[in-house]
């Protein structure tokens, strides 16, 4: 059994295996990660820092994806 915690996503509450990373956010997210950014508590993340930042119990996390179109 794996431990959960609650974050706050792009305004709403879900539940995410404890000690997932930000890329194991956006893979469980099936986002494409060239096409978003992520805020965590208010700060962008670099993409380059995905792999090792671990959310936390209570993280505030907004996702926003680029879209194409012209």
């Amino acid at each position: 059994m794996t431990d959960e915690m609650q974050i706050r996503l792009n305004g709403d509450m879900r539940s995410f295996a404890a000690g997932t990373t930000l890329y194991g956010l956006i893979q469980a997210l099936n986002l494409e990660p060239e096409r978003v950014a992520i805020e965590l508590n208010r700060l962008i993340v670099r993409r380059d820092s995905w792999r090792d930042t671990v959310v936390e119990a209570g993280a505030e996390i907004e996702i926003v994806m680029f879209v194409g179109g012209g």
